[in-house]
């Protein structure tokens, strides 16, 4: 997943970060930037597949 910082020429100076369809937009740089460390982070981390019992409630 492509994820992109920029800055939003606005006079408050925030930042957006965009991923896919979707556009989250931050005060500063930084809490962008943290944002970002966050999500990659969490796509990266392992996701194991449910197991047909989780399917039946076991």
């Amino acid at each position: 997943m492509q994820v992109n910082v920029r800055p939003i020429s606005s006079p408050l100076g925030h930042w957006q970060v965009q991923f896919g369809k979707v556009a989250v937009t931050f005060r500063s740089e930084n809490e962008a930037r943290q944002f970002v460390n966050t999500l990659e982070t969490r796509l990266k981390a392992p996701h194991p597949w449910p197991t047909s019992q989780q399917y039946a409630g076991s």
